[in-house]
């Protein structure tokens, strides 16, 4: 079968970043088309509400209601999705691809949910899954993990993949404001959804982080085998301790890789970094990844992780692979998992091999003792104590306790917490934070 000179392109989703796509590929059509060798043609998009009034105009004839049909239209040679969610997406996804099509996906949580069935579907039936926009929307890091870092393994990745969480904390840090605060200024401004959970709980990120150790190492890692920790009971006066030690807070998401005991670590959580930490000084709705390879070294990606613009680019460049590969054989690597071999025999590493320094506040009753109390249940299971700072804390009779550990483990830290919480003495739920000791 010949290679077509026309490729058309199907939108299944026109909200905000399907929109962006739109309206981009139009405005950019002319010098891509002179790139690639080839038309393209942006055949039909599938809306939620057909009355709907929409920034960018498209002609009635090319809307439809129904994205299947646009993923099983035998016209169509690449589908966009761009719907979000994981039930209709994964119908349309799987569609497209039985039907040998290629998928552009930004949809980072059916990768993460559904990740292995759609590239088993796509390697049956000869289609294609793109996916570079699902994590940190603008910034090529599936490229560079995939193709331009492919002589590499990697002990760790690590990185912010969040900008609504990284807005909310780089304000809470500047102008020493309460998180409730920053949050509703934050949806006043459209950087948080109406439900921020998904973002500030860490969810988003953790569905990132699972696309990411995918490529990286070849496994789906779901997000109940992750520690998952969100930002929301972070307060000002911590980033005034982390200040205080030297410290910034970001909302990571990090992946290590033991690779002598084979074992693999993702985890998302508020962690402290050294303030000379180039990701530490990533501020407002960036993303920023640090990639550690074992024969490059440590690489660095910043950029615009959301929005229409920063989306739509991703999703673009996607589209362009996916024309380049329709039209000239290229890219089909693109396809392909990572190899069995890069993966065989590695293990969800257990609660004892994750190892970090801790900071941990503890608002406590105000008397004698309890410090003491405190230093010998960390001590009843191996947890040092680095430093300690003491604070008056805002209500009576209580102060804050701000502690930091030598290196322990996760295993040790679990323990250590529920003992302190159940402990008389302590008036609120701990807060502990990872430090991250990164040393790039």
């Amino acid at each position: 079968m010949s290679a077509p000179t026309t490729i058309n392109i199907g939108l299944c989703g026109f909200g905000t970043v399907g929109q962006g796509v739109w309206k981009h590929l139009f405005a950019n059509r002319t010098e891509l088309e002179a790139r690639l060798g080839v038309k393209l043609n942006l055949a039909r998009a599938a809306v939620r509400d057909l009355k709907k009034a929409r920034t960018v105009k498209i002609p009635a004839s090319k809307i439809t209601s129904d994205p299947l049909a646009i993923a099983t239209d035998p016209a169509i040679h690449i589908v966009c999705e761009l719907m979000g969610g994981t039930t209709l997406a994964r119908k349309v996804t799987l569609a497209a691809l039985r039907a040998g099509k290629i998928v552009v996906s930004a949809n980072k949580a059916l990768i993460c949910e559904h990740g292995a069935e759609i590239f088993a579907t796509a390697q049956k039936h000869g289609g294609h899954f793109f996916f570079e926009a699902s994590v940190a929307g603008g910034i090529p890091i599936i490229k560079a993990v995939r193709e331009g870092l492919v002589a590499n393994r990697f002990p760790r990745i690590y990185g912010i993949l969040n900008g609504t969480c990284n807005y909310i904390l780089t304000q809470m840090e500047e102008n020493d404001a309460p998180y409730a605060t920053v949050l509703a200024e934050a949806k006043r401004l459209g950087y948080a959804e109406a439900d921020e959970s998904l973002d500030v709980d860490g969810w988003d990120t953790a569905h990132k982080a699972s696309v990411l150790a995918w490529l990286a190492h070849g496994v789906w890692v779901k997000t109940d085998q992750m520690i998952v920790e969100g930002i929301s009971r972070i307060t000002p006066a911590d980033f005034k301790n982390a200040s205080v030690l030297g410290f910034g807070i970001k909302l990571l998401a990090v992946i290590t890789r033991d690779f002598a005991k084979n074992e693999l670590s993702v985890r998302v959580h508020p962690t402290l970094l050294p303030a000379g930490n180039v990701v530490a000084n990533v501020s407002g709705v960036f993303n920023a990844i640090s990639v550690k390879g074992d024969v490059v070294g440590t690489t660095f990606y910043s950029g615009r992780g959301a929005g229409q613009d920063a989306t739509a680019s991703a999703v673009i460049s996607d589209l362009a692979d996916a024309a380049a590969l329709l039209r000239f054989g290229k890219g089909a690597h693109l396809n392909s998992e990572v190899t069995t071999d890069a993966c065989r025999g590695c293990r969800l590493a257990p609660p004892e091999s994750i190892r970090s320094r801790y900071y941990l506040r503890l608002t406590v009753k105000d008397q004698p003792g309890v410090l003491a109390r405190v230093a010998s249940i960390m001590a009843k299971h191996h947890v040092s104590i680095a430093s300690v700072i003491q604070n008056p804390a805002e209500r009576a009779g209580a102060a804050s306790l701000v502690l930091t550990t030598h290196e322990s483990n996760e295993r040790e830290m679990g323990a250590t917490l529920k003992q302190l919480t159940a402990l008389a003495s302590t008036l609120d739920e701990p807060v502990l934070l990872r430090i991250g000791d990164f040393n790039d």
